[in-house]
């Protein structure tokens, strides 16, 4: 047999299909024989026998009591509770018939009918919804949505700038599962702030989506604001999109959210198969375990070849990184666990580090995302017989030709087109894969401790600021004297990098003295 007539035979035996959805996964070109994954097999049949437990309502996240059920919310009979299944489907109707009034205009702004709709969120609060506002997104659209996504002044800024004159006719999204969140709490003063200099009630523009009984929830109920969409604590953030988070924005933006649930909803049926290799989310996971050797010794790149899917790669960064991203085990061993994501798009990186991929170091492995359809009606003619999708399709192909050529490891994930359905199962795809891809490792893909000690060092860091500020005087001094005089000598850094940020912005009340070095550098109120 010739090897090209072996890497025909290796492709036809790999390929997963599914025709409804318009999905294939072809997984070929990643270095590995069947016979590799004999001793992963039981593992992976461990995993796929732990998913049914935790779709079954099992205690997934120990660390704090709770199931983890974002399954259930395109398939809200699975959930173990009929008091569960009934808020979700009374939740989806709540708002299937909230957007309706906005978009009737029965529920209006100050200034009439709401065109613009801006969503304060951060993380998995706001990566879910933005990646699919823009994939599924169109001129025409019920609402324009923009999104304040980070406690960046100038971001913040340059989004209402954006609205100028339109805020009476702006609805604001609030989303905070705990309702604490800093930075979606910045947001929302900001925004509120911005209402008030127009003299518009900001409550009358105003919806939450958080935790029942959290501080949002009692701030909304207190400042009677429109409406509020529940968040539970059996849905992680950064699982959230097909919950209210996700829901209530597409829903306003005029989307298809039926469709988008059912795509979730039958992808989710084809990754229960107990088959591993006929299963594309198990398929995938032992793609990455043998890719990275089960230790994240690999970098994922994702390279959607479609600009809607820009954010893709975005999404699966936080998907990813944060489910396994973990220093320990579940027995407690260290384990340094994860797999770094990154990418753009193509044909862009045809011009980046595509360069790169080819020929230098070769800690990674590709994931090209396929899309079919070039666009809705027919294409020009750039050359005799070649349009410009043909182009894109063929930059795909060749890279990932000229990837093989050189050993490297590449995935193709083809959609026939991008459609509500295509991109819920495609999220829903990854869901499944990164747990349990965290089964094989036997980590808590659930839980996130890093992010919550990046927050308390935060409050740390505000803390130090305001004893620096209050022991700030008209004698300048430098860093390692205020940082003495209020107790902390081994902060002197830290009360350099506070305080010279404090002075870039007049408003603070700080004074630097800038010298050549940061040890000679004086600071002052003033």
């Amino acid at each position: 047999m010739t090897a090209a007539a072996a890497a025909w035979d290796r492709f036809s035996d790999l390929y997963l299909t599914h025709d409804e959805l318009g999905i294939s996964v072809d997984v070929s070109r990643v270095k590995f024989e069947v016979a590799d994954l004999e001793a992963l097999i039981p593992k992976m049949n461990d995993a796929l026998t732990a998913m049914q437990k935790l779709e079954a309502g099992a205690i997934a996240n120990p660390d704090e009591q709770r199931m983890v059920g974002h399954y259930w919310l395109r398939a809200a009979e699975m959930a173990p509770d009929p008091n569960l299944s009934a808020a979700i489907v009374q939740t989806e109707t709540a708002i299937r018939q909230f957007a309706e009034r906005v978009h009737s205009g029965q529920l209006e702004g100050s200034a009439g009918k709401f065109r613009n709709l801006v969503v304060v969120g951060i993380g998995g609060s706001a990566l879910g919804p933005q990646f699919v506002a823009q994939a599924l997104g169109k001129s025409g659209d019920a609402m324009k949505v923009h999104f304040i996504d980070n406690t960046d002044p100038r971001g913040i800024d340059d989004v209402l700038a954006s609205l100028k004159g339109e805020l009476g006719r702006t609805l604001v999204v609030v989303v905070s599962k705990s309702g604490g969140t800093p930075e979606t709490r910045n947001g929302m003063l900001e925004v509120q702030r911005a209402f008030s200099a127009g003299g518009l009630p900001f409550h009358r523009h105003a919806v939450a989506i958080t935790q029942f009984g959290s501080k949002l929830h009692a701030t909304a109920v207190d400042e009677k604001w429109i409406e509020v969409f529940p968040m539970w604590d059996w849905v992680g953030g950064r699982t959230s999109v097909m919950s209210a988070v996700g829901l209530l924005p597409m829903a306003l933006q005029g989307l298809d959210t039926a469709g988008f649930l059912k795509g979730a909803a039958q992808m989710d049926e084809w990754t229960r198969l107990l088959e591993p290799l006929r299963n594309p989310a198990s398929l995938l996971a032992l793609m990455w375990y043998q890719a990275t050797g089960g230790k994240g010794l690999k970098d994922m790149v994702v390279l959607p070849y479609k600009d809607r899917l820009l954010l893709f790669s975005r999404y699966l960064q936080q998907l990813v990184m944060e489910s396994l991203g973990k220093e320990f085990d579940r027995q407690g061993n260290k384990v340094e666990q994860g797999i770094a994501v990154y990418g753009n798009k193509g044909s862009t990186d045809q011009h980046a580090y595509v360069q790169q991929l080819r020929d230098g170091v070769p800690n990674f492995f590709v994931t090209f995302v396929r899309v079919l359809t070039d666009r809705d009606g027919p294409s020009l003619e750039v050359e005799p017989g070649v349009t410009s999708g043909d182009y894109l399709d063929g930059l795909l192909l060749g890279t990932r030709e000229a990837l093989a050529e050189k050993g490297r490891d590449t995935i193709t994930l083809t959609l026939r087109e991008v459609t509500p359905s295509a991109v819920g199962a495609l999220i829903a795809l990854y869901e499944r894969t990164v747990g349990l891809y965290a089964e094989l490792i036997d980590i808590n893909a659930y839980h996130q401790p890093g992010v919550e000690a990046g927050k308390k060092a935060a409050a740390g860091m505000l803390a130090l600021q305001q004893r620096l500020v209050a022991e700030l005087n008209e004698s300048p001094r430098s860093a390692a004297e205020l940082a003495d005089a209020i107790g902390e000598p081994n902060r002197v850094e830290a009360a350099f990098q506070i305080l010279t940020h404090l002075s870039a912005n007049p408003d603070r009340g700080v004074l630097c003295e800038a010298m050549d070095s940061p040890s000679a550098t004086r600071f002052r109120a003033g």
